[in-house]
């Protein structure tokens, strides 16, 4: 079956990139207001942008309002951020902070996630995600502003946390990490099956 873009609705158009570009890290990023409220949002068309300089991207769905979502207005008034890394035991809690909530109300509270100080930047970080990227805005890019169009967020890399007992003298351990990919409508994909192949 071969589905012809030019004659697809926006929901369809959707539904075959969100169910097919699977599985998705989740950005579970925390900002906070100029007002001082802390908001924490799942993002899962997120990925790393580059390496040298260390660069995360994350792209925000517009909404059918058109009104950014808290985490990007937060971004353009404070410029700073953290991306946190679900794993499995935080899944709940993160998704239960997708829910829409009044702008002066926090996340943290709403999902009871405990907060710790971050080391750069003044949003607070989740204090259980195994690894942690302080961040500060680099680049806001418009890909479309009509309903289920996309904004690029470019994040700039100030500091990385990560748990103790993941990191070895050959980096981060992958099969420990026990991190959460996101699939299409309300699927979720943990990472209790790894596999190691040897590149050619």
């Amino acid at each position: 079956m071969n589905f012809d873009i030019s004659e697809l609705g926006v929901q369809e158009k959707y539904r075959l990139l969100n169910g097919g570009v699977t599985p998705r890290p989740i950005a579970w990023i925390s900002t906070r207001s100029k007002d001082g409220i802390d908001n924490l949002a799942p993002y899962s068309f997120f990925t790393v942008a580059s390496c040298n300089p260390p660069v995360l991207l994350y792209t925000q769905v517009t909404q059918r309002s058109g009104i950014d979502k808290d985490t990007l207005q937060n971004l353009k008034e404070t410029s700073e951020c953290v991306v946190n890394i679900v794993n499995s035991h935080l899944l709940e809690k993160m998704n239960a902070t997708s829910a829409g909530i009044a702008i002066d109300e926090s996340e943290f509270d709403l999902a009871q996630v405990k907060k710790t100080s971050s080391c750069n930047v003044g949003a607070f970080s989740v204090a259980e995600s195994p690894i942690r990227y302080e961040c500060t805005l680099r680049e806001i890019i418009s890909v479309g502003d009509l309903p289920a169009g996309g904004t690029i967020v470019l994040l700039d890399v100030k500091s990385v946390y990560v748990r103790d007992d993941l990191y070895t003298d050959e980096g981060i351990n992958q099969a420990l990490i026990d991190s959460v990919g996101k699939m299409g409508g309300d699927g979720y994909s943990p990472t209790s099956h790894y596999v190691t192949l040897n590149r050619p």
